[in-house]
Formats: structure tokens, C-alpha cells, sequence
């Protein structure tokens, strides 16, 4: 079988600069296509004379011009809610297959609930947050959910990060996605189905190597993909630990910030705050070394309808960002030789079946200890 292209959309962006040297490293020959030509032309060039394509999401035509059926299109053009849809929309336009970086509950939801069935009508697989946001949780719960059985009603996620996470620990783009959730509403898989609640709603505790950490719900897409893994499950719950013993203090802003945001004006004057916060476009993020410092612990447990504890998963590994690049460097070349299963809005697991998928993140550097 002859492989697709692999089209990066973003690639002199941070994550998309790292996502490039990633599919290098994996001996792929991507082509890289964003909107500054001199960059392109530049990273190209250092990678070893890669094709490149100038596409701009301002002119949507030149998104949808980068891929035809049978390739594979990278994303990493954030914040997705506002810069992300040209780049599905291209996609499936063209019956590519599609991943993408973000981490931005809203864009998923839209994501699945509008873009899965055009995906499937086309014959091409779609799948978001295929990063470290949301593919370790993915994994765990799925391996927890298995070993659980069918008694296994209700599964917990934890993300945590190990080691020395300093200032200028965070990209640019993870700001972005962190005031998109304070602004948005979220969202769970609560009692069976969808529901909509806000972010931090829920506080929970986990046991972390002989310390207790709280962390704080998200909305994610394991809400939409674990349901699929088992059909019985009747709760997802997905906790992020980074605030650690302040997730009650992210519970209550994120509380105010929901009640504020229904006065009429709220919403755009907060938006306006968080610019400088959260600035539109790449505005890089940590190096080499500083992103050494930082390691990645992700854990799942699954629990009976009585709430009784049937299993326990453990993820480790390097840090956020050199797995996001990885992992997406696995997928897009998986994808590109034939591997990636069914139409659609696709979950990690149900796109790539669970034993490639603990395959590709050990390789990627987060594997089950």
C-alpha cells in the first residue's frame, strides 16, 4: 500500500515546529505548510529540503487546497475554537484523515457532535486532541476499564506532572487553552449521558506515590470516546492535578466566572482581559532543558455501581510537549500507512485499537508502570 502525504498545518509554530522534528526523527517527509513563507522555507530547509504550502485559516481556500483523499492533515493552528475549523472543514472536504493538538473541551464537542458525521459520510477519520491532551487519559482509562470487566461503571481520570514545572513552564498555546475553559462551558459523561456543567465543577483527591493531590473536572474527549470502549459506563470523570491543594480555589473562580459571564457585556470584557494573557497566534514555550525538568503521570480507576474500586492504571513518561509531538508523529504516519480503523470522529482507542495505541505511546514516551 502506498502511504498518503503528510501535511502539517502549523509547523512554525511551537508545537508544530516540535511535531515536525518529531516526524522527522521518524524518518517521514512532511510537508509543512503555514502562513509565513521565509519560516517555512527556513525549517525546511534544516530538516532536510521538505516541501512546503503557504495556508492561511483567513483564506480558507488555501487550507482546503493543501489535501486530497488518502492524505493525512496535522493541525496545530490554535486557539482550535476560533482558528480550527478551516482545517476540518479541509479535511473532510477532501476525505483526508485528520488529527490535531488542541485541548479545548469546546472545539471537541463541536468536534464530534458536528464534524463526526460529515467525517463519515466522506470515509475519512477524524481525531482531536490527539496530544497529551486527551491521549494518556484515553489509554488508562481503557486499560482500566478492561481489566474491570463489565462490572465497571464509572471511570476517574487524574492528570498530574512530575519533576520541576518553573516559570515559562507553559506555550503560549496551553495559555489559550487554559482561558478558553475559564470562559466556556464544559461538559461530562454524568448518569449515561452528555451533560453540561462548568469546568471545576467537581473536586476530587488521588493517590499519588504515597501523597494525596486534588485536581479539578475538565471537559475532554474521553467523555465522547470511553463510552464507546464500554457501552455500561455510566460516568467519566477527567481531573486536572496541576493547581494541586488550590483546585478548591479554581473551583470557585471558575464558579464566579460562570455567574459573571451571563451579564450582558461580561463576556467580551473578559475575553479582552485574558488577550494578554492567552495571545492569538504561536508566542513559543519552554526549551529543551526546561521541558527535561518536567515528566507526565497520568492515572485511571475504574469502579463498580457501588463505588467499589475493580482496577488501577498508572501512566508515566516525559513531559507534555514532546509527547504531544510524538504521539501526533505516530498517529499521522499510522494513519498514512493504513492504519487507522473506521470514518468519522474517532477516539484514540477505537481509531488505532487499544494494543497499537499502548504501542505508539510507549514509543511517543508515556507507557503503563
Amino acid at each position: 500500500m502506498v502511504s498518503g502525504r503528510i501535511v502539517l498545518f502549523g509547523a512554525t509554530g511551537y508545537t508544530g515546529e516540535l511535531t515536525a522534528r518529531a516526524l522527522v526523527d521518524r524518518d517521514a517527509r512532511p510537508v509543512l505548510a503555514g502562513r509565513d513563507a521565509a519560516r517555512l522555507d527556513a525549517l525546511a530547509a534544516e530538516l532536510g529540503g521538505l516541501e512546503t504550502r503557504v495556508a492561511d485559516v483567513a483564506q480558507p481556500a488555501t487550507v482546503h487546497s493543501l489535501v486530497e483523499r488518502g492524505d493525512v492533515l496535522i493541525s496545530t493552528v490554535g486557539p482550535f475554537a476560533r482558528l480550527g475549523g478551516p482545517a476540518v472543514e479541509a479535511a473532510v472536504a477532501a476525505g483526508a484523515h485528520y488529527l490535531d493538538s488542541t485541548g479545548e473541551g469546546g472545539f471537541i464537542r463541536e468536534f464530534f457532535e458536528r464534524h463526526g458525521p460529515a467525517a463519515e459520510t466522506a470515509g475519512c477519520g477524524l481525531l482531536t486532541a490527539f496530544g497529551y491532551d486527551w491521549v494518556p487519559g484515553n489509554l488508562a482509562g481503557a486499560l482500566a476499564l478492561t481489566e474491570a470487566g463489565e462490572a465497571a461503571t464509572r471511570v476517574d481520570i487524574g492528570y498530574f506532572t512530575t519533576g520541576d514545572a518553573g516559570p515559562g513552564a507553559t506555550s503560549g498555546g496551553t495559555r489559550a487553552t487554559m482561558a478558553s475553559g475559564a470562559l466556556g462551558s464544559s461538559y461530562a459523561w454524568r448518569g449515561a449521558r452528555l451533560v453540561d456543567e462548568p469546568t471545576a465543577r467537581h473536586v476530587r483527591g488521588f493517590d499519588l506515590e504515597g501523597r494525596r493531590s486534588d485536581a479539578f473536572s475538565v471537559g475532554t474527549s474521553e467523555a465522547f470516546t470511553l463510552p464507546r470502549v464500554q457501552p455500561g459506563l455510566r460516568d467519566v470523570g477527567v481531573y486536572l492535578g496541576w493547581a494541586g491543594p488550590l483546585s478548591r480555589a479554581v473551583q470557585a473562580m471558575s464558579a464566579g466566572a460562570s455567574l459573571v459571564g451571563r451579564l450582558p457585556g461580561a463576556r467580551a470584557a473578559m475575553g479582552a482581559l485574558l488577550k494578554a494573557f492567552a495571545p492569538s497566534g504561536s508566542s513559543g514555550g519552554p526549551d529543551a532543558e526546561a521541558r527535561a525538568k518536567v515528566g507526565s503521570l497520568v492515572v485511571a480507576e475504574a469502579f463498580d455501581a457501588r463505588g467499589t474500586r475493580l482496577s488501577a492504571v498508572r501512566l508515566t513518561g516525559v513531559n507534555p510537549y514532546d509527547f504531544t509531538a510524538a504521539i501526533l508523529a505516530w498517529g499521522a504516519q499510522t494513519a498514512a500507512a493504513g492504519g487507522l480503523q473506521g470514518a468519522g470522529a474517532l477516539g484514540p482507542v477505537d481509531g488505532f485499537g487499544l494494543e497499537a495505541l499502548v504501542r505508539g505511546c510507549a514509543e511517543a514516551g508515556i507507557s503503563r508502570t
